[in-house]
């Protein structure tokens, strides 16, 4: 490398029982011209020119509308025989996006069984400072940190309603039970098999919700433990804290008060008074800050109460937004103000937690002013 390709495969395949692509194998095998696993047309090779993002652009790419189209010799497929098996198609890989991509994934981290208890899969409880180095792997060799799965975790949060949209208007379209069709280009061993269940899905979902909402409130107690034995990562978050009230007072900035619960470095109180002139102005919100004492590696999650009618809150109050500085609490703050201040933010997929706040926020002037007032009235709520 550059001077070969990398090498990809795809972990997500249900153990190797689940084809989610024509082009990408139950195998893990991703078929792509530019990583020299499927013959492409001339200019489609790889070159040392190119690098990663090329490569994660082009799988990004896999993932159209309509992936049927993919598989070669279906690129014009007009047939009323191919429309049917393309939204069949479309179908199955939704349905086992939400259970395997989704919920599989997150009932492993949380530990949460087929028959809905929790065995966590690594003992809660504080990680020690001394052993803070040891622990990316156990002592069976299994891996104590995942990369994604605080991402996952909030992003879950994020778009829970979307996921059960989803379900709710794709369940109107099967029936209980039914088998997913097998598609002309799929094969032994290689295909995507299973049927639609997707009242089992929305209970599952439920689940994992009310799991990473207990996680999120355990931190608190693990807070003023750590707080007892002055762990570093208390007395950094505390520090923290002080030197963010103390910029806010030095900037005169009067619209943000925060304090400690209970002295609790782990969970931050934030009272946002509305700007004047603006959408907020006479507002009053409640901003819950949760922290984990694996911060920065897990991130703070933050609810707004009573929640808004807004783009970037969920209408279980969970905030959507993005710091600069993700070991800063500073820049945190300064996040949660401007995900509720930008009133003209650019489009940005990752942000719709509010599906129908959403809608209306990027629809026509007429939806913009609907969203408006809807965000308005929420606001003369906060002070009720």
């Amino acid at each position: 490398y550059p001077g070969t390709p990398p090498t990809v495969q795809c972990t997500t395949t249900n153990g190797g029982r689940c084809r989610y692509n024509p082009n990408i194998y139950a195998s893990g095998k991703v078929c792509l011209s530019i990583l020299g696993t499927w013959r492409g047309e001339r200019g489609e090779q790889w070159s040392s020119a190119q690098g990663l993002e090329s490569v994660l652009i082009s799988i990004q790419s896999l993932m159209s509308a309509n992936p049927y189209e993919n598989e070669p010799g279906f690129e014009n497929a007009k047939s009323d025989r191919d429309q049917h098996n393309m939204s069949q198609y479309v179908a199955k890989i939704r349905h086992e996006t939400l259970r395997i991509a989704v919920i599989q994934r997150l009932e492993e981290f949380l530990g949460i069984q087929s028959d809905g208890t929790i065995v966590p899969a690594y003992p809660a409880g504080l990680i020690e400072e001394e052993d803070e180095d040891d622990r990316l792997t156990a002592e069976d060799g299994r891996p104590t940190f995942e990369p994604f799965e605080d991402l996952l975790k909030r992003r879950f949060l994020w778009y829970y309603e979307s996921y059960i949209l989803a379900i709710d208007a794709a369940e109107l379209e099967v029936t209980p039970s039914q088998a997913f069709k097998t598609m002309p280009f799929e094969n032994t061993g290689n295909t995507m098999d299973g049927r639609f269940g997707y009242p089992d899905l929305r209970g599952r979902l439920g689940r994992i919700k009310e799991a990473i909402i207990k996680e999120t409130e355990s931190w608190i107690a693990e807070g003023m433990k750590a707080k007892k034995e002055e762990t570093r990562i208390a007395v950094n978050l505390k520090r923290q804290f002080e030197q963010t009230v103390a910029d806010l007072k030095n900037r005169g900035n009067f619209m943000i008060d925060l304090d400690l619960e209970e002295g609790n470095s782990f969970l931050w109180n934030m009272t946002y008074f509305g700007k004047h002139m603006t959408q907020f102005d006479g507002g009053i919100f409640q901003i819950r800050i949760y922290l984990s004492p694996k911060f920065p590696d897990e991130q703070p999650r933050v609810i707004v109460k009573p929640p808004l009618f807004h783009n970037r809150i969920s209408k279980d109050g969970v905030l959507c937004y993005f710091p600069k500085k993700i070991e800063d609490m500073k820049a945190h703050i300064e996040a949660i103000v401007e995900a509720l201040e930008d009133e003209a933010p650019p489009y940005n997929p990752w942000t719709t937690v509010n599906p129908e706040a959403s809608k209306l926020f990027w629809g026509s002037d007429k939806d913009k002013k609907k969203y408006n007032r809807f965000l308005r009235r929420s606001v003369q709520r906060s002070t009720e």
